[in-house]
C-alpha cells in the first residue's frame, strides 16, 4: 500500500542517534517505511540517545565474560565430583536445557525489546512486580562491593608471584605458626596447616578469631582495592563503548590460559588419576534430591539469572539482533568452560596427590581456598613456577573483572534510565556518574579488607548469593512467565526475530522453568543452614541477624513495589490488583506511529504482531 503521485515529492526525515554513532535517513512516504529505524524511538518509550554495542561480537563476549567467572573455576569442579562425578552431568545438563537456556533467552528478550535496564523493563512487563527490578539492581550492587575484594586478593598474589621463591612455599616466615606448619598438604593430621594455607590466613588476611574482632585495616589490601576499582572504572567509564573493546581481551584470555594449563597439567604424574576422580560416575547420587537442587542452583548462579545484568547488557543491542543465537553461544560456552576448568583443576590436584602420596579427597576443596591455597601450592612443585603462577592469577583477574564490569553497569544503566537527565544536570557527564558508583562501591568494600574482613565476606556472600537470589529469581520468573504471559512473550520475540519461539521455549516458560525455580526456592528454605567459615567457625546470633538484614535490603523492594503500585491505582482492591498486573509495554508498533507514517508499513511487518 502506497501514496499517490501527488505525494511523491514529500518526504519524512528521521534523525536517529544511537549513542555511538549518528545516522540520518530520509524516507519517502511512497516507499516502504523503515520500521526498524523508528523502533528505538517508539518501543518501550526509549530515548533516542541510548548507546548500542559497536559490534554484535562485543555483546556476546561481554555476556560470556559475565557468565564465565570465578565460580566456574572453584565452584563447579568441586560440586561435580562431590555430587556424583560424571553422573552429576545428567541433572546439570537437564537443568541447563529446562531452566538455564530458556530463562537467559527470556532476559535477553526483555532487555533488547524494551531497551531499558531491569528496573524500568520489569516495571513495564508487570507493574505489580516492579520491585523485582529494583531488587535485582540492589543485589548486583551489593555483590559487586565485595566481589572486587577477590580481585584485590588476585592482585596481591599476582604481584608476589614474581619472586624467585614464592612466599607461600616455606614455613620459615614471620607469619608461620611454629610447630603448626607443613610443607605441602598435611593429610589427616588435623593440627597442621599447609604453608600456603598459613600464607592465606596469616599473611594475606591476617585473620582474627571471629567477626567480633574486626582488627585494623590491611593497608596493603586497601591500596590494592583502590587499584582494582580504578581498573574497573577505566574499563567502563565510557559505557558499552569502552567495555565492548576491553572484553575482546578479558573474555578470551582466560580460555587461552585454561587450554595452556590443561596441556601442561596432563603431562604431570598423577594428573590422569585426578581427572578420573573428577568424572568417575557415582550413579547412586542421582537418587539424592540435593544433587538435583545443586545442579539447578549451579546453572542459575553461573549464567546469572536474576541479577538483572543480562537484561541490562541486552538493552544496548540493536532491536533485531539474533538473541536466540547469542543465548545458545553464551549458555553452552559457560557450561563448556566449567567442564574445561574441572579438568584443569583436578589434573593439578591429582598431581599434588601423587607428590604428597595422599588421596585426592584430602586436597580437593571449594571456594577461594581452591585458587588461593591449593593452586599456589601446586605451582611450588611445577616446572617453571614463575611463569605459571603470574599467568594463572592474571587469568583470575580477567575472569573476575568481566563479571565486575557487568554488575557495575547494571547500577549505572538503572540510574541513567530512571533519572539520567536530572543527574546529568548536577554531575554534567556520565563518566562522573560511573565514578560516583565506583567510589560508593569502594567505600562499602572497606569492611572486607579489615583483619576480620573474611568473616564479613563469607556472611555477605551467603546471604546475598544464596538466600536473596532465589527469592528474586522466583518472582522474576513469576512476573514474566505467568503474569506477562506466553502470548505477549511470543509477540515480543516475533517482533524482534520475525518468527515465534518454538514449542521447546514455550513449554519451558509455561511450566518447566517456573516449577523448577519454585522447587529450588522451597528446597533452599527447607534445607537452610546458617552461614559459617571453614569447618568449625559458626557466626554469633547478632551476625546472623545482620545477614538476614542484608538479604532484606534487596528482597524488601518486592512487597514495597507491589504495595505502591496497588495504592496508586483506583477502584476496588481487585480492580487495583488487576490494573497492576496489566503490562504497560507497547506490543503493536503500527498503532503507535503517526497516521502518515502508518500507511506505508509493509503487510509483512504488520502481520508479525498478530498470532
Amino acid at each position: 500500500m502506497g501514496v499517490g503521485s501527488e505525494n511523491a515529492a514529500s518526504t519524512t526525515k528521521l534523525s536517529i542517534r544511537h549513542g555511538l554513532y549518528k545516522e540520518e535517513t530520509s524516507i519517502a512516504l511512497k516507499a516502504p517505511l523503515n520500521v526498524e529505524g523508528m523502533l528505538p524511538k517508539k518501543v518501550g518509550h526509549v530515548t533516542a540517545e541510548r548507546a548500542i554495542w559497536g559490534r554484535r561480537i562485543e555483546f556476546v563476549l561481554a555476556s560470556v565474560g559475565y557468565a564465565v567467572g570465578l565460580g566456574n573455576v572453584w565452584r563447579f569442579p568441586y560440586l561435580c565430583y562431590r555430587s556424583g562425578g560424571g553422573a552429576f552431568l545428567i541433572p546439570y545438563f537437564l537443568m541447563l536445557f529446562l531452566c538455564g537456556i530458556p530463562l537467559l533467552f527470556m532476559e535477553f528478550a526483555i532487555g533488547q525489546y524494551t531497551r531499558l535496564g531491569p528496573v524500568h523493563a520489569l516495571a513495564k512487563i508487570c507493574p505489580l512486580f516492579k520491585g523485582v527490578g529494583i531488587a535485582t539492581v540492589v543485589i548486583s550492587f551489593v555483590l559487586c562491593t565485595y566481589y572486587n575484594v577477590l580481585m584485590c586478593w588476585a592482585l596481591y598474589y599476582f604481584f608476589n608471584s614474581f619472586r624467585a621463591t614464592f612466599p607461600w612455599q616455606s614455613c620459615n616466615n614471620t607469619w608461620n605458626a611454629v610447630g603448626n606448619c607443613s610443607i605441602g598438604f598435611p593429610g589427616n593430621t588435623t593440627h597442621l596447616h599447609s604453608a600456603s594455607q598459613q600464607y592465606f590466613d596469616h599473611r594475606l588476611l591476617e585473620i582474627t578469631n571471629g567477626i567480633e574482632e574486626a582488627g585494623g585495616l590491611r593497608w596493603e589490601l586497601f591500596g590494592l582495592l583502590i587499584l582494582a576499582w580504578v581498573i574497573v572504572y577505566l574499563c567502563i567509564f565510557k559505557g558499552v563503548k569502552s567495555t565492548g573493546k576491553v572484553v575482546y581481551f578479558t573474555a578470551t584470555f582466560p580460555y587461552f590460559m585454561l587450554f595452556v594449563l590443561l596441556i601442561n597439567n596432563v603431562q604431570l604424574p598423577g594428573a590422569k588419576n585426578g581427572m578420573l576422580y573428577f568424572l568417575k560416575p557415582k550413579w547412586s547420587k542421582l537418587l539424592d534430591v540435593q544433587v538435583w537442587v545443586n545442579a539447578a542452583a549451579q546453572v542459575f548462579n553461573s549464567i546469572g539469572i536474576g541479577f538483572g545484568t543480562m537484561i541490562s547488557m541486552a538493552s544496548y543491542n540493536k532491536f533485531n539482533n539474533n538473541i536466540l543465537r547469542d543465548t545458545l553461544i553464551v549458555s553452552l560456552a559457560n557450561s563448556a568452560t566449567s567442564i574445561l576448568a574441572g579438568f584443569v583443576i583436578f589434573s593439578a590436584i591429582g598431581y599434588m596427590a601423587h607428590v604428597h602420596n595422599l588421596p585426592v579427597d584430602n586436597i580437593a576443596t571449594d571456594g577461594p581456598g581452591l585458587v588461593f591455597v591449593v593452586y599456589p601450592e601446586v605451582f611450588s612443585t611445577m616446572p617453571l613456577p614463575q611463569l605459571w603462577a603470574p599467568l594463572f592469577f592474571f587469568m583470575l583477574l580477567c575472569l573476575g573483572l568481566d563479571s565486575q564490569f557487568a554488575m557495575v553497569e547494571v547500577a549505572v544503566t538503572s540510574i541513567m534510565d530512571g533519572c539520567g537527565p536530572k543527574v546529568l544536570r548536577v554531575l554534567k557527564r556520565q563518566e562522573i556518574i560511573v565514578l560516583t558508583v565506583c567510589v560508593i562501591g569502594f567505600l562499602l568494600g572497606i569492611p572486607h579488607i579489615t583483619k576480620g574482613g573474611m568473616y564479613v565476606f563469607q556472611l555477605m556472600d551467603h546471604y546475598t548469593a544464596v538466600v536473596s537470589l532465589m527469592f528474586l529469581a522466583f518472582f522474576e520468573v513469576l512476573a514474566v512467565c505467568w503474569v506477562f504471559g506466553l502470548r505477549r512473550m511470543t509477540i515480543v520475540i516475533k517482533r524482534m526475530l520475525g518468527k515465534a519461539p518454538n514449542i521447546y521455549f514455550c513449554s519451558c516458560w509455561m511450566f518447566f522453568s517456573p516449577v523448577l525455580v519454585m522447587c529450588i526456592l522451597i528446597s533452599s528454605i527447607v534445607q537452610y543452614t546458617p552461614a559459617r567459615y571453614g569447618k568449625s567457625y559458626t557466626y554469633p546470633v547478632w551476625a546472623e541477624v545482620v545477614g538476614w538484614g542484608i538479604s532484606l535490603v534487596s528482597i524488601i523492594w518486592i512487597p514495597l513495589g507491589a504495595l505502591h503500585e496497588i495504592c496508586r491505582n483506583k477502584g476496588t482492591l481487585m480492580q487495583r490488583i488487576k490494573t497492576a498486573m496489566t503490562p504497560t509495554i507497547e506490543l503493536d508498533p503500527v498503532n503507535h506511529l503517526p497516521e502518515k507514517e502508518r500507511v506505508d508499513i509493509p503487510e509483512s511487518v504488520v502481520s508479525i504482531t498478530h498470532l
